[in-house]
């Protein structure tokens, strides 16, 4: 597999995440409920106008809550990423995010910069249901089918990611009109068990002589778009014969992206772990050389090449946070002169959108 030459890039690239978050939108991230019937109240006759008015007024109030949600948008080089936008706060999360990556709808106010949504215009989210075995059934109607092949693909990692964001819903199955879809529309991509996130994203397997004998690791890469520094999800295919995935997902961000992919290496080509990783109670320890720091400055390591180890390495079941040293040594600092002495969760947002 072809990649690119390392640049070491880190020192320009400015950091979009806060870091020492509690988890994916912390406490309030999991769908208690999808979807479920909206109540309608009346006033009553002879109710005062007064006490009319103060619902209303109330109800504007609540329509103007918002709550950051993760869409999975498709950035200029085809990529889908994450972006996290503040959308009105609804009890039906599901739908609306759904609704949130139709082309020319309500996406059309928060879309970043060098992003576009990819399902078809026209496209009516008819209606989602939660099973109870962590299924979520997306129905679309027949516009859903009007997207260009190569879209295919991306439409399908695109619903999936941004509705398994939520913690109680594991897979997605699509529906066209009230039918089940074995297939996709256009290019018949199998669907018919639904599809996870264990599917991958954004799948690169070039180069690899028997994909049999592979199995998938997501990592985190960086792009820029203008001044706006994002991290893209790319899951590669490992051998496994490697059977510890944490070094893994490692060793596959050293390597750093495809050339040509407009991802950009981050790591020092000589960095490598001196040990093999740690794994306690959720937490990973990582032991580096010191081609980990990301200048001349001793003990200083890069928010870009931290935010991506923590990103990646969450991803894995069970992973919930990433304490790094040095030879041995934890005194590591970041660029803010801020001593790293507590492992590093993930953060609550990814890739706050710019526009």
């Amino acid at each position: 597999m072809k990649r690119t030459t390392h640049i070491w890039a880190a020192p320009m690239l400015a950091s979009v995440l806060l870091l020492g978050g509690c988890g994916l939108f912390g406490k309030d991230g999991a769908v208690k409920e999808i979807d479920p019937p909206q109540n309608t109240s009346y006033v009553k006759d002879g109710q005062a106008l007064q006490e009319a008015g103060k619902t209303k007024s109330n109800e504007q109030a609540k329509a103007t809550e918002t709550v950051k949600r993760e869409l999975y948008l498709i950035d200029k080089n085809g990529f889908v990423v994450p972006q996290t936008v503040e959308l009105p706060k609804t009890q039906a999360v599901a739908k609306q995010v759904l609704e949130y990556l139709v082309e020319d709808g309500p996406v059309s106010q928060v879309l970043p910069n060098g992003f576009r949504a990819v399902i078809p215009a026209g496209t009516t989210v008819l209606g989602t249901k939660l099973e109870k075995d962590g299924t979520l059934i997306a129905d679309f109607s027949p516009e859903f089918k009007n997207y260009k092949p190569e879209d295919e693909k991306r439409i399908l990692q695109a619903i999936t990611w941004t509705l398994t964001q939520f913690d109680n819903i594991k897979r997605v199955k699509i529906r066209i009109n009230g039918y089940d879809q074995e297939v996709m529309p256009v290019n018949k991509t199998p669907i018919q068990g639904g599809v996870s996130r264990a599917d991958g994203i954004n799948i690169q397997a070039n180069g690899v002589p028997d994909i049999t004998n592979t199995h998938p690791v997501t990592v985190y890469f960086v792009a820029q778009q203008g001044d706006n520094t994002y991290y893209v999800p790319v899951t590669r295919r490992v051998s496994n014969r490697e059977k510890d995935d944490i070094a893994a997902a490692v060793n596959e961000l050293i390597q750093g992206p495809d050339e040509g992919s407009g991802l950009v290496g981050v790591f020092q080509p000589d960095a490598k772990l001196v040990d093999a990783p740690k794994y306690e109670d959720g937490k990973v320890t990582l032991n580096f050389n010191e081609a980990i720091y990301g200048s001349n400055k001793k003990n200083v390591i890069s928010d870009v090449v931290l935010n991506s180890l923590v990103l990646s390495l969450t991803e894995q079941k069970g992973i919930e946070s990433v304490a790094i040293t040095v030879n041995g040594k934890a005194n590591l600092v970041t660029e803010d002169g801020k001593p790293l002495t507590k492992p590093v969760a993930r953060p609550q947002t990814v890739n706050t959108a710019a526009f």
